[in-house]
């Protein structure tokens, strides 16, 4: 995931490199050796953010490299310019970045997003360019946030063949068993048994039993944080059959249970004083004599009725039984993350994560601290005057609207009935996948909010 991160370098001299603000350029230049003035004028360097240029010294070889930044909110994605830019070799920050503590925190974490990479399935080179990891409590933040980040892309780009209900579940324990946290699942019928419908009938239809996946971590008396992730681990649109081009990128259906889990990991990795819950639906969403159908009327653990409009909204009835479940613990925090509409996508488009929220403090601190830091989200109502669309004649709602409009919007109201009864409760519908690729932002699966809520949560709660 990040092996051109290194404790130690193997040379006894890797190359430095320096950063230079953009607006400090010109005074910056007028300090070099009029050779190096030259070297930099007949390659055109001017540095503009996330620009480079390496510097040589009398014989040739490598002696600096120089970053062009600017010191804002996406300073990060200036360095993960350098992993892939850089020829193969050593090197490390200078001392000018190393001793600022928030340029090293922002400049690690973009090195460590930089050089991602989802080698699972093909050999990976057998070199590149390797960085010695600066030390200091903002470079260890940094590479906490990159592993919570580097899990949840992992565990989107698995294809749904190694990706299904139980290999979710195994991830879910494996990063229990590191932090010594209680993983426990209830499985297939069972889900009946114990009163989670919803996720059942969605489920059931899959030779993959679905499953409620729970993680539970720290003191029970902390603040209680409980996020709860959509885990379609694939996700055909039932009998409301997908089209096969939409069906492509339908194993990045579980990403907001990545989400959860790579924001877990972030949290725990800190041993920030919180009581934390984990709850993820994890089911596939099929086609098959047992499947769930349109028009179904389908029982849920709070006792509310559902029609069913259209089989391919399925997202909302697995996340209606995790968070009535969530709620019934009123906890301090309550956070979901979900890929569940294309209307929010089409609202804000793919690297913009809608956020609904019944909390307008931690919707607004949500969003400022977005905004802060480069990983955004943007509030959109929950707005009464639509929840009426989701009326039905034959049970308590509907799963969808009848009109085309507000699908997003409409999504939400259907989600906030079933967390009723938490008092701080935050909804994300995101896309969680780069359709190209940018400097840290690999094509494939994406973290998204989870910098963002972790940067809150730790300012809440922090020690």
């Amino acid at each position: 995931m990040f092996d051109h991160m290194i404790a130690t370098p193997d040379t006894t001299n890797p190359v430095s490199i320096f950063a230079v603000a953009e607006n400090d350029f010109a005074g910056w230049l007028s300090h070099q050796s009029p050779a190096h003035r030259a070297w930099i004028a007949a390659n055109g360097f001017e540095g503009k953010r996330g620009s480079l240029i390496l510097l040589p010294d009398a014989n040739g070889t490598v002696q600096s490299v120089i970053l062009g930044y600017v010191d804002d909110a996406k300073t990060l994605w200036d360095f993960a310019t350098l992993p892939t830019a850089l020829p193969v070799g050593d090197y490390q920050f200078d001392d000018s970045i190393t001793r600022n503590g928030p340029l090293t925190g922002k400049a690690t974490l973009g090195l460590y997003l930089g050089g991602y990479r989802f080698d699972r399935y093909r050999k990976a080179p057998e070199s590149r360019a390797r960085f010695v990891r600066p030390g200091g409590p903002d470079a260890d933040t940094a590479e906490n946030i990159a592993r919570g980040i580097g899990l949840a892309r992992d565990l989107i780009n698995v294809p749904a063949n190694d990706m299904g209900p139980a290999d979710l579940e195994d991830a879910a324990r494996h990063l229990g068993a590191e932090f010594g946290a209680k993983v426990t699942s209830i499985i297939g019928e069972d889900l009946l048994a114990k009163n989670y419908p919803a996720i059942y009938a969605v489920g059931k239809g899959s030779d993959r039993d679905p499953r409620l996946i729970d993680l539970r971590w720290g003191d029970e008396t902390a603040p209680k944080i409980t996020l709860v992730g959509k885990g379609v681990c694939f996700d055909t649109g039932g009998y409301d059959l997908k089209p096969s081009n939409n069906m492509l990128l339908m194993k990045k259906d579980m990403g907001g249970a990545a989400q959860v889990l790579g924001l877990a990991r972030m949290i725990m990795t800190a041993n920030l004083p919180v009581r934390l819950r984990v709850l993820i639906p994890a089911v596939e969403n099929m086609v098959s004599g047992k499947a769930f159908r349109p028009s179904d009327i389908l029982q849920t653990r709070k006792g509310i009725t559902v029609e069913v409009g259209n089989t391919d909204a399925e997202g909302r009835l697995v996340l209606a039984d995790a968070l009535t479940e969530a709620a019934s613990e009123d906890p301090d925090i309550l956070l979901d993350f979900a890929t569940l509409t294309g209307a929010a996508r089409v609202a804000l488009g793919l690297g913009l994560p809608a956020l609904f929220c019944n909390d307008d403090k931690l919707a607004t601190d949500l969003q400022e601290t977005g905004m802060a830091i480069s990983d955004p989200v943007w509030r959109l109502p929950l707005w009464d005057d639509y929840r009426p669309m989701l009326d039905s004649k034959a049970a308590d709602t509907n799963n969808i609207s009848g009109s085309p409009f507000g699908g997003a919007i409409i999504a939400a109201l259907f989600l906030d009935r079933f967390a009723e009864g938490a008092k701080s409760w935050a909804h994300i519908d995101l896309m969680a996948w780069n359709p190209s690729t940018r400097p840290g932002r690999p094509e494939g699966g994406e973290a998204q909010g989870i910098r963002t809520a972790f940067r809150l949560i730790s300012g809440r709660y922090g020690k």
